[in-house]
């Protein structure tokens, strides 16, 4: 760790939040004659590379200066009034919870330019696609950095108009269908959020996050609690997408280029998730205990709900799109996610948000690994790839194929990868849930949950064996292996995948102290 003083710091956050934006309204402008290379096209592909290269180093080092002595502590913090009559300030800030997610979405953003400057996808101009993906990122990046209610609505509206437009523009089939139910549930369900974060900000009289949540509550009475937990919980719901509000997510991604997938699954399903655990637990927590119960009996549905429909998709003609089949297992992971979230304990919450991170790195990987798949065979159709006995990938493109089983052994939660943590963490939690919460009705969530992991790694492993395995047949067109550019973006989702299964000292060092400070009633 390095020292870097505060006002340093500051200036660090504002880069990463800011920077983004400024370079999408520069890539929307003509390049410079000694930079356009080979195309203007590829100077704007190379732009968004340096932009979200810039971005990460400055992440990476906001990291490094972060003192990891108080992680419970808000630091990089700015405070600046923007609109008085409100109340509403440009407040900004990071703690043990917001740092491993402001990181993961530098590198992802940054990994998925690198992506795309090797492998655009079809679509209109480079231009359009490079500034829709630097506007993205600037609200996502946001959404972890805000510490005020209605800022942070901003910075989670703010990512729908791209994500938007990457599907509906550079998407493949059914795109305009996907585009259109995404931003129609996740606009009906933002309505919905900003009425519950209006109720706390009027009635509390404050819309600072960091106010609110020392106050724990105080100043809110239980029935206006009640109101807000659920018009709030509704939005953040269909963002993480909480089972039965998770229609939209599945079409979403089976028409999103490979670069809207990964950055769908692997950041904007986390800002939901987020909201539940910076707004709702700290300030509204007898609100939040009313529906604790119920929050996770629809996240145990949503595991067993997701594994089902991934094993009706793998299931010998049953035509299903690996895509697809990714995005159901992904109802299924971040269901443990709300699980832990509504024991209200240490051990849960400190899971979910683990399992956050492991989820963003796996299925990132995942979704690069099946786009690679499709690029060189032409489908993601699971019976097109596994003819006959088995698509043979370990014969054809023996990297990709050892690729493709370690993303699904880490996505089934394997012990020694990321993914066990999260999930263990989460059920743990529930064995021994808060005060106030019934053990025997978490008791039965549990052994659900742990259920569903027996379901999760029969899919899964059907994938591998169905895609992976089986003879090479003779005189079948032989599969490109791992390019360069391949091995540059999907690298350090595996190390980091490996990192936090074999240390998960790591996170948890980083997050416990900030969630037990948030539980207890406040953020110093």
């Amino acid at each position: 760790m390095i020292d870097i003083s505060e006002s340093v710091m500051q200036l660090l956050l504002a880069f990463i939040v800011v920077v983004p934006l400024i370079g999408a309204a520069a890539a929307l402008l003509p390049a410079p004659p000694g930079l356009k290379g080979k195309s203007p096209g590829q100077a704007v592909l190379r732009h968004g590379v340096t932009v979200t290269g810039a971005v990460l180093i400055a992440a990476i080092v906001l990291a490094l200066g972060f003192d990891h002595r108080h992680p419970s502590k808000m630091q990089a913090t700015t405070d600046i009034s923007w609109i008085p009559a409100l109340d509403v300030r440009i407040h900004l800030g990071i703690d043990g919870i917001s740092l491993p997610l402001l990181v993961l979405t530098a590198l992802l953003t940054f990994l998925c330019a690198v992506y795309s400057y090797f492998k655009m996808p079809s679509g209109p101009s480079p231009k359009a696609f490079v500034a829709l993906l630097l506007v993205l990122e600037s609200g996502t990046l946001a959404t972890f950095a805000v510490l005020d209610l209605l800022l942070f609505f901003l910075a989670f509206e703010m990512v729908l108009i791209p994500m938007y437009f990457l599907i509906a523009r550079w998407g493949g089939e059914g795109r305009t269908r996907a585009a259109w139910r995404f931003i129609l549930f996740t606009l009906l369900g933002s309505v919905v959020m900003l009425l519950g974060l209006l109720l706390i900000g009027l009635r509390a009289g404050t819309f600072d996050m960091v106010a609110l949540a020392t106050d724990n509550g105080r100043s809110l009475t239980t029935s206006v609690q009640v109101v807000a937990v659920l018009a709030i919980g509704i939005g953040l719901a269909v963002k993480t997408p909480m089972w039965p509000l998770h229609s939209w997510l599945p079409d979403a991604h089976t028409a999103a280029p490979t670069v809207g997938s990964v950055l769908l699954a692997g950041v904007l399903l986390k800002m939901g998730t987020y909201g539940f655990v910076r707004i709702l637990l700290p300030v509204a927590p007898d609100g939040f205990r009313t529906f604790a119960p119920y929050l996770a009996a629809l996240a145990v549905i949503g595991i067993i709900y997701g594994s089902l429909a991934c094993l009706a998709l793998v299931r010998q003609g049953a035509k299903g799109d690996l895509k697809r089949l990714i995005a159901y297992s992904s109802v299924g992971h971040m269901g443990f996610v709300l699980l832990g979230i509504a024991t209200m304990t240490p051990t849960g919450v400190n899971g979910a948000l683990f399992a956050n991170i492991a989820h963003g790195l796996i299925t990132g990987l995942l979704f690069f690994l099946v786009g690679a798949v499709k690029d060189r065979t032409g489908s993601a159709d699971l019976d097109s790839l596994a003819e006959g006995a088995g698509g043979a990938l370990y014969g054809r493109a023996p990297r990709l194929g050892g690729l493709l089983a370690f993303g699904a052994v880490a996505s089934l939660g394997l012990p020694g990868l990321a993914g066990f943590w999260g999930e263990m963490l989460a059920m743990f939690g529930a064995f021994r849930p808060a005060a106030g919460l019934s053990r025997p009705a978490f008791l039965t969530f549990m052994a659900i949950a742990a259920f569903g992991t027996l379901l999760t790694a029969a899919y899964l492993l059907i994938v591998v064996r169905r895609v992976c395995m089986g003879a090479v047949p003779e005189g079948s067109p032989e599969l490109a292996d791992v390019h360069r550019y391949e091995f540059a973006a999907w690298t350090p989702l595996v190390v980091l995948t490996l990192v936090a299964g074999l240390w998960p000292r790591a996170l948890l060092g980083l997050t416990d102290p900030a969630v037990q400070q948030l539980l207890a009633g406040g953020i110093r």
